[in-house]
Formats: C-alpha cells, sequence, structure tokens
C-alpha cells in the first residue's frame, strides 16, 4: 500500500486478532487510522497500537464508515452477518474465517501462491484460507511448479492455538492437573488432550472426513487451480501450544529428485528448507512459533507411489496460518 488506509479489525481481542495488530505494526503498514471491532462485551477495552491507546468500538453494522480494509478474525457467524455491511461500505473485507471461502466469486489467496486472484473480488470480499491448508501448500507451490502436483496424501499434527485461547487454557489446566494428581476435565476437546493425540479437528462430515480434512481437499484445489487434485488427509491435534505440523506424500506428473526438491526452496519467499538428515536437522513446531516463515524437512523419494515425495512442513498457524497472511492480502490491495 502506498497511501495510508484506514483498517478495521473485526475481533480485535481475539488471538488472531491481536496478532494481526502486531503484524500490521511489525511491517510497518502505512496506517491513517485503526478502528478495533469486538463484541459489546469487549468494547471499551484498550488495546495499545503505535504509541497510542486504542478503544475497543462494539461491532455493528454501522462500524465501518470510512474503512479502507476490514479484517475479519470473529468466526463465520459474525464474518457472515457483517462482512456484506463492510464491503457495502466501501471496505475490501479479508475474511479469516470459512464462511466465504468456497464461494465462487470471493478469491481464496495465498500472496506467494496466487495474488493475481485479489482481482476476482466481485464482492468486495477476498478470503483467507484454512491454517492447515495454507502451510501445507507453501511447501507444496515450489514442487507444483517444478513437477505438477497430483495427489496428496497427508496427516496435520495440529497445535492447540488451533482451537483459540480456550484450547491454550485447556492443555495448560490438564498438565497442572495430571502434576498434582487432581481429575481432569475437558470441555475443549472430546477427550484427554495432555500427553494424548486426538484424530480429530473440527465435525464429522460425509464419508468420515472431518470439515478440517475437506478444507484441505477443496481449499487446495480451488487455490492451485486444479480441480482434479487428489486428497486424502487425516487431521490431529497435539498437545502443542503453537505451530502446526504436516506430513505429507505428494505425487507429481514428473519426476522427482531430492536434492533438486531441496534447492526449489532456496530464495522462495515464506518457505524455507531445514532439511539435513545427516546432522538431525528438520522442522519442529518451536523453530516456527512466532516466526513469519513456514519450514520444510525430511524429504525424501517415496516408496509406494511414482514421481512422489514424502516431506515434513511446519508453520505458525496464528501467523502464516492466519493473521500475517491477511496482512499480506491487505499489503497486495
Amino acid at each position: 500500500m502506498n497511501e495510508a488506509k484506514h483498517i478495521a479489525i473485526v475481533g480485535a481481542t481475539g488471538a488472531v486478532g491481536e496478532e494481526m495488530l502486531a503484524c500490521l505494526d511489525e511491517r510497518n503498514m502505512k496506517i491513517s487510522e485503526i478502528t478495533l471491532l469486538a463484541s459489546a462485551r469487549s468494547a471499551g477495552k484498550t488495546i495499545p497500537f503505535r504509541g497510542e491507546d486504542i478503544i475497543v468500538k462494539e461491532l455493528t453494522h454501522d462500524a465501518f464508515e470510512g474503512v479502507d480494509v476490514a479484517l475479519f478474525a470473529a468466526g463465520g457467524g459474525i464474518s457472515e452477518e457483517f462482512a456484506p455491511s463492510a464491503a457495502k461500505a466501501g471496505a475490501i473485507v479479508i475474511d479469516n474465517s470459512s464462511a466465504f471461502r468456497m464461494d465462487p466469486e470471493v478469491p481464496l489467496v495465498v500472496p506467494e501462491i496466487n495474488p493475481q486472484a485479489i482481482k476476482e473480488a466481485k464482492k468486495g470480499i477476498i478470503a483467507n484460507p484454512n491454517c492447515t491448508t495454507i502451510i501445507s501448500l507453501m511447501a507444496l507451490y515450489p514442487l507444483h511448479k517444478k513437477y505438477g502436483l497430483k495427489s496428496i496424501i497427508a496427516s496435520s499434527y495440529q497445535a492447540v492455538s488451533g482451537s483459540g485461547a480456550q484450547g491454550i487454557a485447556e492443555l495448560k489446566q490438564q498438565v497442572e492437573a495430571i502434576a498434582n494428581n487432581q481429575a481432569i476435565e475437558s470441555k475443549v476437546y472430546p477427550t484427554q488432550i495432555a500427553f494424548n493425540v486426538i484424530p480429530q479437528v473440527d465435525v464429522f462430515k460425509e464419508g468420515g472426513y472431518t470439515k478440517e480434512e475437506l478444507k484441505m481437499l477443496n481449499e487446495g484445489r480451488k487455490i492451485l487451480e486444479l480441480p482434479e487434485l487428489k486428497v486424502t488427509c487425516t487431521c490431529v491435534r497435539v498437545p502443542v501450544y503453537r505451530s502446526h505440523s504436516v506430513s505429507i506424500t505428494a505425487e507429481f506428473e514428473k519426476p522427482v529428485d531430492v536434492e533438486e526438491a531441496r534447492a526449489v526452496f532456496a530464495g522462495y519467499p515464506g518457505i524455507a528448507a531445514k532439511d539435513n538428515p545427516d546432522e538431525a536437522l528438520y522442522p519442529v513446531p518451536l523453530d516456527t512459533t512466532n516466526k513469519d516463515d513456514c519450514l520444510v524437512g525430511r524429504i525424501r523419494k517415496d516408496n509406494v507411489l511414482d514421481n512422489a515425495l514424502a516431506l515434513w512442513v511446519v508453520g505458525d498457524q496464528v501467523r502464516k496460518g492466519a493473521a500475517l497472511n491477511a496482512v499480506q492480502i491487505a499489503e497486495l490491495i
């Protein structure tokens, strides 16, 4: 953005909203005015930004007067209700929920992959993809450009912060309860998350897949413009506070080479290879926590499929998987 813009953040007091504000500041976005919006119970709170205490206002349909870009981080129901009002007021909406992702008139954008898609925002709304989809495609897109992606088999290892502040709180409470021989309570997750893994992220849908798993299929096809892309995915919640990891077997149209594949990531924006098996170098969630870039490692030829690579990708789902990606879209506008 060359000119200073009036930016609004919907859901400003939530984890992603707060991260959006931090990204705007860190990236020196030119901002003429910042409007922070949240529910009535959060209205009146103050949040510091660039030396000022900004008062949080209640989200209403009339809250977008004069706003150039509205970043939504408050869930699908809020987006469905208020994003059209923001767009009608003249703002370009960048929505982090799943509300509009599969709408053919709403671009689904990862700036390092399909920045040109923002021109197709016919409704004045641009959608931010799902965090697991973004992190996976950051590793797969450079390989797709070289070899032509054909299919994805993936298992995710998703941090509790993907469930918001309540997910983090539940893990902390359960760890403390176990340490003190107290009873375990599970409210956020269907079973204990501390010292456990849960093979369910979001609700179950058709064919026994969860909503999260189907996002990888549907969103991947839309972003990459590969309507025939085959995807099977198992999404797993793990007792990690922040940063998602994904194990991927990617099948390609062309023959693959491991050293060549590693070299593909050199200098590529937003993704870097950390892959030296001889020295036990590979990405782990702590490597990317509070960092912008995703990391890829464990790159090797798959032993089952022809023209396929197995790899491991890690990224901070609150930043690149949500807030940072939205702010990068705002920078494109």
